[in-house]
């Protein structure tokens, strides 16, 4: 229990190295966070400037974890971010030069500019922590967490992600503006010249080991990992649960990655909460991150204005717990 009362204290004490630098985004550090205690990608959308990189490459020191950002561009190649095989004249044998992808922490920038090749180059080190270079297969270093940003601004020269690799993504999170108090702290701390980043790591390779083990243990109730499956297969059939307005909507439902992800993301929610057991607001408090980038909507919503976090709100209002 002490030792559980310390991990929750380092905790405690990210959040305020972090908030060093980074003036507000509570929640996009907080699913980030779930993200790299339940070994799940994050993608991240929001316009330019929204501190998300600096989020990022701040949680990177206080994590003291290796982090690299890759900006994704038309002409990336998968050897610009895996690595390639290089000839030695002085050996005369080839030799592995690793790319960046081979650290702990990655922000890929703007990954929908990237090409079909690096996007498979990508979803390998996701879906299988390796990638390969030549003939050969190298495990990536644990933790492994990719980050990816996409601009709903600009879609000049954006590539469509596959649906198999948005579906590696644990959670899609969309990062807003700050609100006026907020936004008046980060102007002050920001315009002043003499502001001089003094991070401290935190949590160590084996506090994060000792996390994810904890959050593997909390108690889920049979009651609550039912009500999951409910959320589930009411995207994929929507008539059933009594949603024929959002049926017509809904090309899609979720895949069962979905339900995998809402379970442990909701134990890690209750972690930080300070909780042994999940509550059924921890699975409404994520289910939109987890299903909104899953749902696939036909043409016909998107001629009527639906938005699939639309479709969530109506399926929770629906879905009864223990129903």
């Amino acid at each position: 229990m002490e030792n559980i009362d310390k991990l929750y204290a380092k905790i405690d004490n990210v959040l305020s190295e972090v908030h060093k630098v980074v003036v507000g985004q509570d929640y996009l550090i907080n699913r980030l966070l779930v993200g790299l205690f339940t070994n799940g990608h994050i993608l991240l959308e929001g316009v330019p400037g929204l501190a998300k990189t600096k989020t990022i490459n701040t949680l990177s020191k206080v994590l003291d974890l290796g982090f690299r950002r890759i900006q994704f561009t038309p002409d990336l190649l998968p050897s610009d971010l895996i690595g390639t095989m290089i000839y030695n004249q002085k050996s005369g044998d080839f030799e592995v030069k690793k790319g960046p992808i081979f650290a702990n922490l990655i922000l890929a920038d703007e990954v929908n500019r990237a090409p079909a090749k690096v996007q498979s180059a990508l979803l390998e080190a996701m879906a299988e922590r390796q990638v390969t270079i030549g003939e050969e297969s190298y495990i990536l270093d644990k933790p492994f967490l990719v980050m990816a940003t996409q601009n709903p601004v600009e879609q000049e020269g954006t590539y469509p992600l596959p649906e198999a690799q948005v579906d590696r993504f644990m959670m899609k999170v969309f990062v807003n503006y700050l609100d006026k108090k907020s936004e008046l702290e980060m102007i002050r701390k920001i315009s002043n010249l003499d502001f001089v980043e003094d991070i401290k790591p935190i949590l160590s390779k084996k506090d994060i080991l000792e996390i994810k083990s904890l959050i593997n243990n909390i108690t889920i109730s049979d009651m609550l990992e039912r009500y999951i499956v409910e959320l589930v297969f009411a995207t994929r059939n929507p008539e059933e649960y009594g949603l024929k307005e959002e049926a017509r909507y809904i090309q899609f439902g979720v895949s069962p990655r979905a339900g995998i992800a809402l379970h442990q993301a909701a134990k890690a929610l209750a972690f930080f909460d300070k909780r042994d057991y999940v509550l059924p607001e921890d699975i409404k408090a994520l289910v939109a991150d987890v299903f909104n980038h899953r749902i696939i909507l036909n043409y016909e919503a998107e001629a009527d204005g639906i938005t699939t976090r639309q479709i969530i709100d109506v399926i929770l209002k629906k879905v009864a717990i223990g129903g």
